[in-house]
């Protein structure tokens, strides 16, 4: 066993290396420039998230299907995944991480147009959608479906519940002391509660919640950097320097090449936001909208809030705190005990308020992977398997917070990188289509237009 756990822990690495850095970054700038750099459209996609369609098809409000995306995307990454960046990359993986969301959001509203486009409508009148309605009506190639399905059912159970819950009992037992059995069992009847009532029930909670925990969070580092401000510059600086050349490390330990500021940068950047996965366009495609093109614009902003400003918060708090409190750097071979110890700064709540951040964050991520699961399992067995699939991920809920899961975290890092290939075919193949959605609605995303609505006609039969 301990043999084949480091065989699997080898095969991550290198999965989340250079493979996948040349795959989505590659993707990430083809259909940023395919798209005639659709980023410039931001506002507008910000805009429209807070507006509703009430004349679109579908089940849930567009701004529902953007916060429940922010659920499952906004988690431990974008915390402790930052602060590995930058205690493995050096502070120059803040900028790279930085950059991979900018140009990350093409891809986002890329593979959100497909899904939106492609969606169906099962008998019973919900909207269903995906990278594996994409791949199958859009490319004809249901064996590529099949695969991607495969990999988001099974990748669920792993980085979005077990590993999730667990982060949690982490947090709650050794800075609370709570038994982990006690945590466990609170998140699996939360998570009953909210998941068993669908997608409805699951965006209600994270239109509320979402927001709140991003804000939260937001003013946490704000409060830090306000307390260090003299460093704020010289660590923007540091960051911009160690991004593209060789820099000695805090209080001039060893110094960080250049080579693994991009590395960790890009690696922790492309799993804090899921662009070019396919996770967030599974809910996507249930959003009520005019068009595919305007649910594409408002997920694209589902990168820019999770990267762009979060992820560049954390960095910047972490960086500026270490250069304020040069014996901050002692901690810079532990992600964890960094992040702890940074967030120590705020008096009397400090440690606190990073527990229940990243409480949150896991919570959140737990909700959003439910639904994702559930609806690959649904494409692959039909919708009886809803309630088993549910059930089951109740129960690993729980048990995610008592086990030891190195080995099912390595594992669910796999099948979430195996889960890119298919979904970036799915985007190249399609980036013709893509394109020429974009030309039809982009200049009128109200959707006032001959054919403002793409008409689902035929009731879905996945036996079909």
């Amino acid at each position: 066993m301990e043999t084949f756990s480091n065989l699997i822990s080898q095969i991550d690495g290198i999965l989340w290396g250079l493979p996948l850095i040349i795959i989505l970054c590659g993707t990430h700038l083809f259909m940023t420039f395919r798209t005639g750099i659709i980023q410039r459209y931001l506002g507008k996609g910000i805009r429209l998230s807070v507006t509703k369609d009430t004349d679109g098809e579908g089940e849930i409000s567009q701004f529902g299907a953007l916060t429940t995306a922010l659920a499952a995307t906004i988690g431990t990454g974008n915390i402790i995944g930052v602060a590995t960046a930058v205690t493995s990359g050096g502070p120059g993986a803040v900028l790279w991480m930085w950059l991979i969301g900018v140009f990350g959001m093409a891809t986002k509203y890329s593979e959100t147009l497909m899904s939106v486009k492609y969606r169906v409508q099962s008998k019973d009148g919900r909207m269903l959608g995906g990278a594996m309605y994409a791949l199958e009506r859009g490319l004809g190639q249901k064996w590529l479906a099949v695969i991607f399905a495969v990999l988001a059912a099974l990748a669920a159970f792993g980085i979005g519940c077990m590993t999730q819950s667990n982060s949690i009992a982490d947090a709650c037992s050794s800075n609370f002391g709570v038994p982990r059995w006690i945590v466990g069992l609170v998140i699996a009847v939360i998570t009953a509660v909210v998941i068993i009532g669908g997608v409805k029930s699951i965006t209600k909670v994270c239109e509320k919640l979402v927001p709140f925990m991003a804000l939260l969070y937001v003013i946490g580092c704000i409060v830090i950097l306000v307390m260090n401000y003299r460093y704020i510059v010289p660590a923007v600086v540091l960051i911009i320097k160690s991004a593209f050349s060789v820099q000695a490390g805090f209080g001039g330990a060893a110094g960080f090449a250049v080579s693994e500021a991009i590395r960790f940068g890009c690696a922790r950047g492309l799993f804090s936001n899921e662009s070019g996965m396919g996770s967030a366009p599974l809910v996507a495609a249930a959003a009520k909208t005019k068009n595919p093109v305007r649910q594409s614009l408002i997920s694209m902003t589902g990168t820019f809030w999770d990267t762009v400003v979060i992820c560049l918060m954390t960095g910047l708090t972490l960086v500026s705190s270490v250069l304020a409190h040069p014996e901050l750097g002692g901690e810079m071979s532990d992600d964890t005990v960094l992040t702890f110890a940074v967030f120590d700064q705020i008096p009397y709540v400090g440690r606190i308020f990073i527990t229940v951040s990243l409480s949150l964050f896991a919570f959140t991520t737990i909700l959003g992977w439910s639904y994702y699961g559930e609806r690959a399992a649904e494409y692959l067995i039909g919708p009886k398997v809803m309630k088993i699939y549910k059930v089951i991920f109740i129960l690993l809920s729980f048990l995610g917070t008592v086990a030891s899961l190195q080995l099912v975290w390595n594992i669910a890092d796999i099948l979430n990188g195996l889960m890119v290939i298919p979904n970036v075919i799915g985007v190249i193949g399609l980036s013709g289509v893509i394109i020429a959605e974009g030309r039809k609605y982009l200049h009128n995303l109200d959707g006032i237009s001959s054919d403002p609505v793409p008409v689902v006609k035929t009731k879905w039969d996945h036996k079909k």
